[in-house]
């Protein structure tokens, strides 16, 4: 390593190297300032710099008395785009994959039909997948289609494309809504999920439109505990 680099971030190479190769697995404790001050021969104020930026970039946290502890980083996606599940995964160096738990045409239920914006038993397709990031389920998605202007949709093969990849091609996302809610999963879907019934999920509610047409409605609910979902807004001043 170049003895021109600030030592400080000699001190953060040090850790992250740890961190991202897993000997310093999530909630594991740091040395301490004192320690690496030492091993690095420098201040404690250096060593301090370098946990300090680690804890405002979120892989580190601060419990007073305790020590400094890894996090475990969520994954993240936009509250405000829709974007590929299975490219946020494999941007972050992961492997992505996901389990089909249902693929089929039913005929719409009052919630359904109302959310979709067609009549009571229309017929819609319905999908169920789990997605998973390095094997470890990340996202329920509940989608229902309207099969008027996706009417290959069941076709797919969804190991190698997602929905989300395929009702983009066919049908560009001009307007999307978007509900987000806290929520404790019932039996089945913290099994799906490999969680437990005490653990809240975020669970959020899109509708997708392609010009005038209401194209999906879904329900995607991700772990509280391995998910966060992020809004960035510009502002522009008067």
């Amino acid at each position: 390593m170049s003895s021109r680099q600030p030592r400080y971030l000699q001190i953060k190479a040090y850790l992250m190297t740890r961190i991202r190769s897993g000997e310093f697995a999530p909630d594991h404790q740091i040395p301490p300032e004192e320690k690496l001050a030492q091993s690095f021969g420098v201040s404690r104020m250096t060593a301090n710099k370098a946990i300090r930026d680690l804890v405002q970039e979120g892989y580190l946290v601060r419990q007073a008395g305790l020590g400094t502890f890894v996090t475990d980083q969520k994954a993240e996606s936009p509250l405000n785009d829709v974007n590929n599940i299975a490219d946020e995964v494999r941007q972050r160096g992961h492997q992505y994959s996901n389990r089909v738990l249902r693929c089929e045409a039913v005929a719409a239920d009052d919630e359904t039909a109302l959310k979709l914006g067609v009549r009571m038993g229309a017929k819609v397709f319905h999908s169920v997948l789990i997605h998973l990031d390095n094997g470890r389920p990340i996202q329920l998605e509940d989608r229902f289609v309207n099969p008027r202007w996706v009417p290959d949709y069941l076709e797919t093969d969804f190991s190698l494309h997602t929905p989300n990849e395929i009702l983009v091609a066919r049908c560009p996302i001009t307007d999307l809504e978007h509900v987000v809610e806290a929520m404790l999963p019932d039996a089945q879907t913290a099994n799906w999920l490999e969680t437990d019934t005490g653990q809240p999920c975020l669970c959020m509610t899109r509708r997708t439109w392609s010009g005038e047409h209401l194209i999906s409605y879904a329900r995607l609910i991700f772990p509280g505990d391995r998910y966060k979902l992020r809004s960035t807004q510009k502002r522009t001043s008067d």
